[in-house]
Parts: C-alpha cells; structure tokens; sequence
C-alpha cells in the first residue's frame, strides 16, 4: 500500500509566502496613493472653505480680514504680541459663529477670557497628512496660513515702531499688519495670487531640531531676502544654538509670532529663519503632501503647487500689485 503525504513541502510554503509577499509589495504603494489622494482631497476642500469665506468676508465688510491685530480697531500693534489671526475674523463665515462668540477682542488673545476660544479644534482647520500630538492642550491647531506677499519685513508703517524697515516699499500681499485690503487693490488678479497655503504645526521644543517647521535664528541682520535665503539654507541645523521658534499652527488663534502666517520669499518646502534684529523674516509654506502645498488662491480656487515650481512664478503669485503675468500652465 502507498501513503500519500498531504500538506505543502518547505520549498512550497516559502514560494508560496514569496508570492504573497510579492503581491503585498505591488499593492502597498497603491494603497499608500490612494490614501495620499483622499488626505489631499481632503485638504484641498478644507482650503476652498477658507477661500468661499474670505470671499464672504469681503461681500459683508468691503475688505479682506486684517491679519495681526490687537483689538478690534487698528493701530494697536505692538511689536507682534499678542496679536489675533485673520483666521478669528472669518469663523462667522465658516459656520463658527459659536468659536467666534467666545473671544472678546476688548482684551489680549493671552487674557484670561479668551482661553476657551483660542482652545476651539476646527476640523477645517487641520490637513489629515499631518498629527495634532505636538501641540500643547489647550491650544487649536491650524495646518493653513495667510500670505503676506514676497515680503522680508516683520513690520511696516505704523507697525514698525522700531523704524526698522521704513526703506521697504509697501507690502504686497493679500494680508498684512494692521491693514485690510479689497480685491480692487488686487491688480494682479484674483485668480493669480495667494491667500492661503499649508504649515506643517511645530515640534514646540528648542531641544529639537525639525527642518521643516523650525523658524530658526541666524543671529545676522541681512537687507534682503536673497541674502537672508543664502544665510538660513547654510545653517547649521543641527546646532541648538540657532533655535528660534518652532510655534507654526497654534494656537490658531493667534498671529503674535509665526503660527498662521507665511511668506512668498522662498519656494515651498524650503527652510525658514527669523531675523528679529532687524524684524524680518523668511517663513516659507510647506506640507506633507509629497513634492509640495497646496494654495487657495484670492478668487477661491485651490491649486496644487509643486516645489520644483520656478521661483519667480511662485513669488508672482505671492503679490497682489506686482504686475507679473503668470500663464495658467506655469504651475
């Protein structure tokens, strides 16, 4: 009589488990992809609610919302503490009227008053491609940021109490301190100039070096941003010394230092340094969408921005005055 043995042989289990593994290997990235694709969706609907009402603020107010102020006049600015984001302004229109009816802008954002508002989590606030873990309790984090234009001063005009930067020319972009602009002041056109873009939050610690979120501090007071962009892409990172903040996406609420804002100096994805000796500063917009950030643009729409992009379109599309033409297949 003959046995017949029944069960895999060890050369045929381990062919079979190369198979399986072969399979997995081919399929992962195309998972991967495909959450990719559905985060980014994600955020870009979050930036085109952020664009739906800053039109909105603008039919109701005649302006955009003035970014980094004090109170609900202007004029109150003092040297970047404790100032609102523009952010604050446009809860009404985002169906946040709750949130916004928290704050009383009679007081600082630091006041105690203000602690329930400036700890609200808004959904559309957040990008699903970053986390919220870093973020200290009791403050709401934001991925997005307002465009203050290719502009390196920290302060300008009744701003710059320390005369720091009274030979720049007027800012250019779509917010700024203190000042509210209207889409009539947008000459460039709407639908070629930025609004809103993306920040990754912070790491919160001078004891950690991140690339991509540290502002770092050079200590040097350069004239101009190429000089500044040349300085902060050749420091040493890894060297804590040249810590210098590391807040970007909280609170929200607040626009006293870096946390919702960003500059066109830079292309995105590239390092950010501050230059308080002088009050300016390079804060580049970035992301972890791979190759680069979303942007939602004046008009509303929203588009995906590479890195690579060539860095005198990216800086068009930063200023709302600057007279550059940008073709629709340039980005």
């Amino acid at each position: 009589m003959s046995h017949r043995r029944l069960g895999f042989t060890l050369i045929e289990l381990l062919v079979v488990i190369a198979i399986i593994a072969v399979l997995i290997a081919l399929l992962l990235p195309a998972v991967q992809a495909a959450r990719e694709a559905a985060r980014r969706a994600q955020c870009v609907n979050n930036l085109k609610q952020l664009g739906l009402a800053l039109q909105n603020y603008h039919d109701v107010n005649g302006t955009f919302p003035v970014d980094r102020f004090n109170g609900p006049v202007f004029g109150s600015y003092t040297y970047g503490l404790d100032c609102y984001s523009a952010m604050v302004r446009l809860l009404p229109f985002m169906e946040q009227n709750s949130a916004y009816g928290t704050f009383n802008f009679n007081v600082t954002n630091h006041d105690p008053s203000n602690t329930t508002g400036i700890g609200v989590y808004v959904a559309s606030f957040l990008c699903p491609t970053d986390t919220t873990d870093r973020v200290p309790a009791g403050w709401g984090p934001t991925n997005y940021a307002v465009s203050e234009g290719t502009y390196f001063p920290w302060l300008w005009g009744p701003s710059d109490v320390p005369g720091a930067n009274t030979s720049f020319p007027a800012p250019n972009g779509v917010f700024f301190v203190d000042m509210a602009f209207t889409i009539a002041s947008v000459t460039d056109g709407t639908s070629n100039t930025a609004a809103f873009s993306e920040r990754v939050i912070g790491d919160f610690s001078s004891a950690i070096s991140t690339p991509k979120t540290d502002n770092y501090s050079p200590g040097t007071a350069p004239a101009g941003d190429l000089d500044a962009t040349v300085g902060c892409l050749a420091l040493d990172v890894t060297n804590l010394s040249y810590q210098g903040l590391s807040v970007d996406g909280a609170p929200w609420a607040f626009a006293s230092n870096c946390e919702t804002i960003y500059k066109h100096d830079t292309r995105p994805n590239t390092r950010s340094c501050m230059y308080p000796a002088n009050w300016r500063i390079l804060l580049s917009a970035n992301s972890n969408h791979p190759g680069g950030v979303n942007v939602t643009l004046t008009d509303g729409s929203v588009r995906f921005v590479k890195d690579t992009l060539n860095l005198a379109t990216w800086q068009a599309l930063g200023t709302r005055n600057g007279g550059e033409v940008i073709s629709a297949d340039s980005y």
